[in-house]
């Protein structure tokens, strides 16, 4: 297994971490939802660490709040000492001051642990990044880390790069863990952020490198691509390589449901060219045929103007289509499915569409949104969270 310092807090962590958002499932017949195989995540859990790996990141609300227990009992018989452990607090749920300290509370009973080595602010938004400031979130978590109950302080982030550059100067953080892949090199927080983050210091943990495991799919055009490589190598692999060639990124994290992901994962960053600059001109190549493969494979031609917005029902209309492309682009749809649940599940998904055609007179696409936000939304329902 490969190791990089984790920016400047003077420790290394393993290149490739484990996400504990997609432990593996099972699924009851006539259950509202699904639930962790706790046997099974120990498992892999202890398999990983016992192969090199000693970055997990969890969070307050993943697997209905189960995530952080179930990692917490894989840990114990002295597995704890030989990680590190990142979790989450979501803004929404402190809705006041004393919550922050008994969320921080409850997730260290959960993690069955004394302190957390990385605590984040989870999914930072452009929306709420003043109330964030006025309620002085930061303050708070400092004052756990003076306590000793965390090690470190970071945030999460979905989005562009000026908010992300904004909340990067406001505070002297220690981390920062943003969405980047092959391709959402132009999307998200973009190559700035990752050069940023590392004029200052900063330690950076990608996530979602796979895009959902999206990228783990091969479409026709994008294995034509790869295949010009002399060598066999596996779309999973092209896409690590891509972001393993950074040097300011100080680990990737994966999450790995079954045994045979986890180690095809470990086999590929144990290699010993799976380090900063590991590209050659001619795979920078590659991969840019490969991304604009990806981008040709569009169903509805949404470029995402916003024009159509506000829709008068609440339909996030750009994001239901966006959503629905990205399952065919991979003709893959567990990741869209479960990004569209939350959406129709707050009324804002396609099904919420009754038709009134104000969306039409305003889309430059000439696009039948209605009907296409039926089509989308028949193929994006379906998820059991």
């Amino acid at each position: 297994m490969q190791y990089r310092n984790f920016g400047k807090l003077g420790y290394k962590v393993s290149t490739l971490g484990m996400g504990c958002m997609r432990l593996p499932r099972i699924f009851t017949e006539g259950a509202s939802k699904a639930e962790v195989d706790r046997e099974k995540a120990q498992e892999l859990i202890r398999y990983a660490i016992e192969h090199g790996i000693n970055y997990f990141d969890s969070a307050f609300t993943y697997h209905h709040q189960t995530s952080e227990i179930v990692l917490g009992e894989a840990l114990k018989g002295g597995y704890r000492e030989k990680v590190r452990i990142a979790t989450k607090q979501l803004f929404s749920f402190m809705k006041t001051q004393g919550d922050i300290r008994k969320n921080l509370e409850t997730q260290l009973e959960r993690l069955q642990t004394n302190y957390i080595d990385v605590y984040l602010l989870h999914n930072i938004q452009k929306g709420y990044w003043d109330e964030i400031k006025s309620r002085k979130i930061f303050s708070e978590f400092r004052k756990f880390q003076d306590e000793g109950l965390i090690k470190s302080i970071g945030f999460s982030y979905h989005g562009e790069f000026p908010t992300f550059s904004e909340v990067m100067e406001e505070y002297p953080w220690d981390m920062c863990q943003v969405q980047q892949n092959l391709l959402d090199t132009d999307k998200e927080v973009t190559a700035q952020s990752i050069s940023l983050a590392g004029e200052k210091g900063c330690a950076l943990v990608i996530m979602e490198p796979l895009r959902g495991g999206g990228l783990v799919n091969t479409p026709a055009q994008v294995k034509a691509a790869y295949d010009s490589w002399p060598e066999p190598r596996s779309s999973v692999e092209w896409a690590f390589r891509h972001l393993i060639d950074y040097p300011q990124v100080s680990c990737i994290i994966s999450g790995m449901s079954t045994l045979e992901q986890l180690k095809e994962n470990i086999e590929i960053f144990s290699k010993p060219d799976a380090i900063a600059g590991c590209l050659s001109p001619k795979e920078r190549e590659i991969l840019l045929k490969a991304k604009a493969a990806y981008d040709s494979i569009i169903s509805i031609p949404c470029t995402g103007c916003d024009y159509c917005m506000p829709c008068p029902n609440n339909v996030v209309i750009p994001e239901t289509f966006f959503r629905y492309n990205e399952g065919m682009t991979f003709d893959a749809f567990n990741q869209p499915r479960r990004a569209y649940w939350f959406l129709d599940r707050d009324g804002r998904g396609g099904g919420s569409c009754v038709d009134c055609g104000e969306c039409v007179k305003k889309c430059p696409q000439g696009i039948d949104i209605p009907r296409q936000l039926k089509v989308a939304h028949d193929a994006l329902t379906g998820w059991v969270e």
